[in-house]
């Protein structure tokens, strides 16, 4: 039984090795994907699309269950995915405006890419049992996490240390959630697609855009510092994660 377990435990070690392997694939791939599939102008845009960001989603959650992490390990997940759910429906009256995504990059940036990236995927995916499940959800879900992700890797080389640029970062990650959402909606949902609609979309969202940025900023701003060292002391103390 023992040997058993053994050779359990390193097949999971291969599978979390070749998913993590694949995750800088799976982050480029989708993109890719849905610009051929606009290109070709295939049907079914917004189904098929939706399907690949969810294949998208499975290196990161199949290669962080490999790992086996401990309780202590998955304990700043589920506090900051509830933060960040709660901040959505708090913040649901204020249009654009939530504490989401600061949220999520402090994660990243505190606990490492799949933390954020993991923190990121979950709050969309449970929040959106209150704001209403669809084609778009996976979207959401693949978006946030990337933001998670990608604070995650900058901050792992000290690219992210200082109050402006945690600013700067979360100011264009707004843009980069809302640029990505918006050009599935024209591959998914604009019949005619052409520059002069595409250019229209884009226009339609830049000031729910700049709303979100800007909140985002007043929300990072003031735990840009104060959490990280926070969060570094609980690391240390409780040896949560590797790098603890």
């Amino acid at each position: 039984m023992g040997k058993q377990t053994t050779v359990e435990k390193r097949e999971m070690g291969k599978l979390g090795r070749f998913m993590r392997s694949i995750e800088p694939v799976a982050l480029v791939a989708l993109p890719i994907v849905m610009l051929i599939w606009a290109w070709l102008r295939l049907p079914n845009a917004a189904l098929v699309t939706s399907a690949c960001a969810i294949v998208a989603l499975v290196p990161f959650f199949v290669s962080f269950e490999a790992e086996r992490r401990k309780a202590r390990d998955i304990m700043p997940i589920i506090v900051m995915t509830a933060l960040a759910v709660a901040g959505r429906l708090i913040f649901a009256p204020v249009p654009a405006i939530k504490p989401v995504t600061a949220l999520v990059i402090i994660t990243g940036l505190c606990f490492g890419r799949d933390e954020g990236f993991i923190t990121g995927a979950l709050t969309m995916l449970v929040s959106n049992i209150f704001f209403g499940q669809g084609p778009w959800t996976p979207w959401q879900m693949f978006t946030m996490g990337l933001i998670g992700y990608l604070a995650g890797v900058l901050g792992s080389h000290g690219l992210l240390k200082r109050r402006w640029s945690i600013g700067v970062f979360g100011f264009l990650m707004v843009f980069l959630y809302g640029f990505i959402l918006d050009t599935w909606t024209i591959v998914g949902f604009v019949a005619d697609m052409n520059a002069a609609n595409a250019f229209a979309t884009y226009a339609a969202g830049f000031f729910t855009n700049l709303a979100g940025a800007i909140g985002t900023v007043v929300f990072l701003v003031p735990i840009a510092i104060s959490w990280p060292r926070m969060f570094g002391r609980i690391k240390s103390k409780y040896q949560i994660g590797p790098a603890a």
